[in-house]
């Protein structure tokens, strides 16, 4: 693990890193029983299947209607034909609950004087939703959705996105992710990248490697001093 030179602004990834993608689900766990996990996970996994594929076939909808998708695609896998389950599940990815280190960590960047930010699949009403309910508005100088863009990461063209808006070299921004295809994207892209690796994923095989992997948004403060 290095430290990072030079970071003028530190820029998170949303679902899975500042936000807990499996909050819906668990909150009505009683009643999805043992359906509960293995749904939410399939929810997720079809949730980025579709990003990449309709990147690839140039068919662009914004990550809510991709949302929905993945999760009828998933109730149908498990055998849930309940409006009302689907329905809620959705409400529930609007609010969805920030992990504890999201807020003490943006509070100690924003403390150091850090520009900070999201770079996000997420459409601008889901992230304002979710930035909203979580508490994090205060601590966030950018929120970016790559529906300015048209296209899904790790398409260049997203992370470019927070170049020009947060207005500093690629090469000045630490970005943060939990998704370890994001970091081979990020990092391929000349990002400074920290690996959030909350669910112990191995390295991908792709191109781009982060400069530090951490368990914690915490373990991210010292390695800017």
């Amino acid at each position: 693990m290095s430290d990072f030179q030079n970071v003028k602004a530190c820029v998170f990834d949303a679902y899975g890193t500042l936000f807990d993608i499996h909050a819906p689900t668990t909150a009505i766990a009683d009643e999805l029983g043992e359906k509960a996990q293995s749904l939410s996970e399939m929810w997720r996994a079809k949730q980025l299947q579709y990003t990449w594929l309709r990147s690839l076939m140039g068919k662009y909808t914004d990550f809510w209607q991709i949302t929905g998708d993945g999760l009828d695609y998933a109730l149908a896998a498990h055998n849930i034909d309940n409006p009302d389950i689907r329905q809620r599940l959705m409400d529930l990815y609007l609010t969805l609950d920030a992990y504890p280190d999201a807020i003490a960590t943006l509070k100690l960047l924003k403390e150091a004087d850090n520009a900070t930010g999201i770079l996000s699949n997420g459409s601008p009403d889901m992230l304002d939703a979710a930035v909203q309910k979580s508490g994090l508005a205060p601590l966030l100088d950018e929120v970016l959705s790559v529906q300015d863009v048209g296209i899904f990461k790790p398409s260049s063209k997203v992370y470019q996105l927070a170049v020009d808006r947060m207005g500093v070299a690629r090469d000045e921004i630490c970005f943060v992710s939990a998704n370890a295809w994001d970091v081979a994207g990020a990092a391929d892209f000349g990002f400074q990248v920290a690996h959030l690796n909350r669910f112990g994923q191995p390295a991908e095989r792709l191109p781009g490697t982060p400069k530090a992997e951490m368990k914690s948004l915490s373990d991210l403060p010292p390695l800017l001093k």
